[in-house]
């Protein structure tokens, strides 16, 4: 035999409200705590990775002159490695007719593995070129990657501040309803966003990962 269900229990809308309240107070000072312990360890992570990357940007600038340096030696130009290996050929060619076969081949020879060496020479270095741009170019997008980190902290710490102006709302006695108005609240929170991202996400027809229109490429996000 069924049992009766126990009639429902009337609460008043007042000690809804109330319990919504204590509620509020007891969870947003935890969340804030949440959001101030992942801000901080971010802040921290980031900064010791760009100190790294500051003590490698010199040596990478210079690994890159360097490389520079050695493929300009080796140029065909004027001054090149290349060029002095055609003039010793230049110079001993009048002398390889007036000496025997065999001494002429021998001299052919040692002209035949200067140019060898030089060609070797060239391959060497154009491969460090290539990897010494490929790791600038690298670097460049991780310094965009921490400056992107930076964003997020800023907006973390909006979100924190705003999550305190709520909690002290809750917690004072007396808060007039007009002081907690959802438009207001929100237009004042959104006059605070710095980018664009957090305006374009603002909005509810926003959905989540997509980015504002025209979104930043670049660098240069303010």
């Amino acid at each position: 035999m069924n049992k009766p269900l126990p009639a429902p229990v009337e609460v008043s809308l007042p000690e809804v409200n109330q319990a919504l309240v204590e509620l509020c107070a007891a969870v947003l000072p935890v969340w804030g705590r949440q959001l101030v312990t992942s801000r901080s360890q971010s802040e921290v992570a980031v900064s010791q990775m760009l100190g790294a990357f500051a003590e490698i940007g010199p040596h990478l600038d210079m690994a890159t002159r360097q490389s520079r340096q050695v493929t300009a030696a080796l140029a065909q130009g004027e001054g090149g490695i290349t060029q002095l290996a055609q003039a010793c050929e230049n110079e001993l060619a009048p002398v390889l007719g007036q000496l025997d076969a065999q001494a002429a081949q021998a001299v052919q020879k040692v002209i035949a593995m200067i140019h060898q060496a030089v060609d070797a020479l060239e391959q060497i270095a154009k491969p460090f070129v290539h990897e010494t741009e490929l790791v600038s170019a690298q670097v460049e997008r991780m310094y965009i990657g921490f400056q992107y980190q930076d964003r997020i902290s800023q907006m973390m710490s909006l979100l924190h501040e705003d999550m305190q102006r709520l909690q002290a709302a809750l917690a004072q006695p007396g808060t007039q309803p007009g002081a907690l108005g959802q438009q207001q609240w929100l237009a004042r929170l959104e006059s605070e966003y710095a980018m664009a991202e957090q305006r374009h996400s603002h909005s509810a027809q926003a959905a989540p990962g997509d980015a504002p229109a025209g979104g930043d490429d670049d660098s240069i996000f303010f």
